[in-house]
This record gives structure tokens, sequence and C-alpha cells, in this order.
């Protein structure tokens, strides 16, 4: 039994990579090109150069995580986004370990993820494994 999730864990890593990098690449599609939604409300592409420099990483690590190229660097640097974008625009004194409260959970959550790639790597079916091969 175990052997058979062993033999998953390549296809397992793959989609995991393409879902969260695409999941990621909108928040940056959304600040810059306001799709699928507006982050400013309909207001044109945010001008706050944070965003702008949060839009830039999670447009670019987005597409390098789902090809699975340079996954282990691009998954460290947005693990420390997402862990700046709780501490930095979520958390308050009041808050810290309640994140549902300040809505910090998917940059928690993000930050995790990205962790874990970039402990374990992309996997098998991945750019990174062709350039090494």
């Amino acid at each position: 039994m175990n052997s058979t999730f062993e033999k998953l864990t390549p296809v397992v890593l793959l989609l995991a990579r393409i879902v969260i990098g695409y999941m990621f690449l909108l928040h940056g599609t959304a600040k810059f090109f306001e799709y699928p939604m507006s982050m400013t409300g309909g207001n044109g592409a945010v001008t706050d150069p944070m965003m702008i420099v949060g839009g830039i990483l999670e447009i670019a690590g987005g597409l390098l995580l789902a090809l699975g190229l340079f996954t282990r660097p691009i998954s460290f640097l947005l693990a420390g986004q997402m862990a700046y974008a709780y501490f930095f625009m979520h958390m308050s004194a009041e808050t810290i370990f309640n994140p549902l409260a300040n809505k910090g959970e998917l940059a928690i959550m993000y930050c995790m993820a990205f962790l874990i790639f970039m402990v374990i790597g992309p996997g098998k079916l991945s750019l990174d494994a062709k350039r090494s091969a």
C-alpha cells in the first residue's frame, strides 16, 4: 500500500505545484490587470509600491512554481513574502493567534505550502528535474 502512494508522489507534486502556482499567479493578475477580479475595487491597477512588488512576485513566482523551475529558491522567496504579508498586513496585537479574525489564513497557508516545496523540491515531473538530468 505504501508503495502505491510513493508512485503517486510525482503526480501529486506536479498537480499541487500547478494549482498553487496558478492560484498565486491570479493574485498578481488581479493587482495589475484586474483579472479575474479587481483588487482595487475597479479603480485600475495598484499603485502602492509594495503591492507592485508583491504582484510581480506573484506572477513570476506563480509561473515558475507551476513549471517547477528554480522551485527551491522561488519557494523560499515566496514563503518570505507571505510571512511578511501575514505579520505586517494582517496581524495585529489582538489577532496574532487568530488568523481567521485578521483574514490572514491564506497568507499562512501559502507560506507553509511554499516552505514544503522549498524543503522537498519540485518532484520528478518538473523543469528543475529535466535541467539536472
